[in-house]
């Protein structure tokens, strides 16, 4: 059986924006999560944000992490590259060090990486959740990578009518940020840090987004993704309780992969049980999560934390929100394999 890459939607909801929109809270990103299928190393978020009314520079976060704790980042605004690929289409997304290139619409994406960036710990950014503290060393990092995908993408609000509506009428759907989607891939290419070059075979959680993103009530969430060398795969995002005791969003899938029997399509789910950030750790935590379908069978798939980077700020006298972006190792039905996870959660819900 052949799977529909492209999950229905048009092709035109993967090119880029060709100029600055008219909008100036019109926003569109770039951002993509990948691994290895070692737990030596890992991209736990490297992205671009686009803002219409500071369109001359886009905004870049990039983030290492490894087994032995050390963690790099970019953040910073990066001049904008041209978006028009050599067939004059707009394909590129690119701020400074950093760039996205569209090759075929929900098939096949391009990263290339050449800057320099902070070289520091995941014990330092706990540390720096209070001081905001910025280590002094610098090291040179030079990625080039291809992301295969091979699972349809997840539009958020598509599988679940009660996730599309919260979308639609409460803060969830402004949080989101406008129309948003998910695709997982095979990835490949060289991670090059310093003098110590890498070769990277594994996969990638790459996300589209263009709308207007407000963030200001944001509450926590939690977000899991990981694709198994079947072709076996799932993801899912889910924000903690309202106070008000409305239906907060809820909204994941498991897919089986492309099957002779009628395989080859997301299976809507709801998470029963998500590991919410409670406290800053290193390796080893647990990070299960529990899933329902739609036919009432519950799915659990285990998880294990291997290599977080943390962000975020936790003023003194206030509260703010802590972040955690990390690679977790995933085991259900019998596969293991790595995949992204990033949590989130109000400063005073979490031992810092």
């Amino acid at each position: 059986m052949t799977i529909d890459l492209t999950g229905g939607l048009p092709d035109a909801r993967e090119f880029v924006f060709p100029a600055q929109p008219e909008n100036p809270d019109m926003r569109e990103s770039v951002n993509a999560w990948i691994w290895d299928d070692g737990v030596e190393f890992g991209l736990p978020r490297v992205a671009i944000e686009a803002v219409a009314d500071q369109w001359e520079t886009h905004d870049l976060q990039v983030n290492f992490a490894f087994a032995d704790g050390r963690a790099l980042q970019i953040f910073k605004p990066g001049e904008v590259h041209d978006p028009l690929g050599a067939d004059g289409k707009p394909r590129v997304l690119g701020a400074g060090a950093l760039s996205f290139e569209l090759v075929e619409p929900f098939r096949k994406w391009r990263m290339h990486l050449h800057g320099e960036a902070i070289d520091t710990t995941a014990a330092a950014q706990i540390a720096g959740l209070r001081t905001m503290e910025r280590s002094p060393d610098r090291v040179q990092v030079d990625v080039e990578l291809e992301f295969e995908h091979v699972v349809p993408p997840w539009e958020n609000g598509a599988l679940r009518e009660e996730a599309a509506y919260v979308l639609e009428h409460q803060e969830e759907g402004a949080l989101m940020g406008g129309p948003r989607f998910e695709q997982l891939a095979r990835a490949t290419g060289t991670v090059n840090v310093g003098s110590v070059e890498r070769t990277l075979r594994g996969g990638a959680l790459r996300i589209r987004r263009q709308g207007i993103r407000r963030l200001a009530t944001f509450w926590g969430h939690a977000w899991q993704s990981s694709l198994f060398p079947s072709g076996r795969a799932f993801g899912y995002i889910v924000y903690p309780e309202r106070a008000d005791g409305k239906p907060t969003y809820n909204e994941g899938y498991l897919f089986e992969g492309a099957r002779s029997d009628g395989g080859g399509e997301l299976v809507p789910a709801r998470i029963v049980q998500a590991p919410w950030l409670r406290d800053c750790q290193g390796a080893g935590e647990d990070v299960s999560v529990v899933m329902e379908t739609a036919d009432g069978r519950i799915h659990e798939i285990a998880g294990e934390l291997q290599l977080p980077t943390y962000h975020g700020m936790v003023p003194e006298d206030g509260v703010g929100l802590v972040l955690q972006q990390s690679i977790v190792r995933y085991t259900y039905d019998g596969e293991t394999a790595n995949g992204m996870m990033e949590r989130s959660m109000p400063s005073d819900l979490v031992d810092v």
